[in-house]
């Protein structure tokens, strides 16, 4: 089957690989559609592992129910693609994230387990979610970022109130302003270096103000309008000026969450954290509770992930489209793959 495989730095061709086959008591699907991450980006510019099939993000309709009784054949699904052990402290305890295993096999982020940029996959049973009919398949494949954006926020306790900082305004960014205002938080703003993205955090109404994150007054700006500091930023970026910016925008005592995720050695001025006692928190991925909240807030018509799709491509595409989300100018922040097209 005609697949997206990453063959070098920035680099994808379009190659046939093996169709996925039932064993282990694995579900397989036909893809829908297939979400391009933040993630498949840092892998697409490091080029490696070579070899790999992206797509974590998707949207799939069941050919084969694996050892899964309450499945059948046609059910439309999603699912967690890490790869959690089950019996350490970790997973007992709920949090399969921190599980040493989750990412050695997750789907679209191994070698061993292909992901969503093919028109079929194989996908571990007990991480499967079936959807409802009234989401639609577009944001099926919303769901997993929609998850680390309100895990992000969950680790923040926002409450009523609250004035929130996000720094990035890419997909992860503009969710979590987005559950940063249903927590409760009374002002949300945004730096970004890309004025297009900027706006568009605006215009959907996530964010109150975006700021130009190049611009060399915009930290003493960011202190005026939330009177000393914001109580929480998030930063949704991972690289060495976005984390030192979150230092300095955040009130002595606030806290600062790092979601974005970078794969070289950062550096920031930690005395800002000392001097002004922050409380600096990672956050990686989400619980299963939080992956299928997600499902229940689309189903429910409480959030709109639609608004966020900018284009739906096929696999010929995916190479272009990580050009275009890399650009720096273009406003797009989420793009789907669907491979039958």
């Amino acid at each position: 089957m005609k697949s997206v495989v990453l063959t070098g730095k920035r680099n994808f061709e379009i190659k046939d690989v093996n169709e996925p086959v039932s064993q282990n008591g694995n579900v397989l699907v036909d893809v829908k559609k297939a979400g391009i991450c933040g993630s498949d980006i840092h892998y697409w510019e490091a080029g490696g592992p070579v070899g790999l099939v992206m797509g974590h993000e998707y949207c799939g309709v069941v050919t084969d129910a694996g050892d899964r009784s309450d499945l059948k054949v046609g059910d439309r699904v999603t699912a967690l693609p890490i790869s959690p052990c089950g019996h350490c402290p970790a997973c007992l305890k709920g949090n399969p994230q921190f599980c040493p295993e989750t990412w050695t096999y997750a789907t679209g982020l191994s070698l061993t387990n292909p992901g969503a940029f093919a028109p079929k996959m194989s996908i571990r049973s007990n991480m499967v979610l079936k959807v409802p009919d009234t989401i639609s398949d577009d944001e099926v494949a919303m769901v997993e970022p929609t998850a680390v954006g309100l895990h992000a926020v969950h680790l923040a306790n926002i409450e009523v109130g609250c004035k929130v900082l996000v720094v990035g305004g890419g997909i992860i960014g503009l969710v979590s302003a987005m559950f940063a205002k249903m927590e409760g938080a009374s002002y949300v703003a945004l730096t970004e270096t890309n004025p297009n993205r900027g706006q568009r955090a605006t215009s959907t109404g996530v964010a109150d103000a975006w700021f130009d994150a190049k611009n060399e007054d915009t930290i003493s700006k960011l202190l005026e309008v939330s009177n000393g500091g914001f109580d929480v930023v998030l930063d949704c970026c991972g690289n060495t000026p976005a984390v030192t910016s979150a230092l300095q925008a955040v009130r002595p005592g606030g806290k600062v969450i790092l979601v974005g995720v970078s794969l070289d050695t950062i550096t920031f001025p930690s005395i800002m954290a000392v001097m002004k006692e922050i409380t600096v928190q990672g956050a990686i991925a989400y619980t299963k509770e939080e992956f299928q909240t997600c499902i229940d807030l689309m189903a429910n018509k409480q959030i709109d992930m639609k608004r966020f799709v900018d284009d739906v491509v096929s696999l010929d595409r995916v190479q272009e489209s990580f050009e275009r989300l890399t650009s720096g100018t273009d406003s797009a922040v989420k793009i789907l793959v669907d491979p039958n097209i």
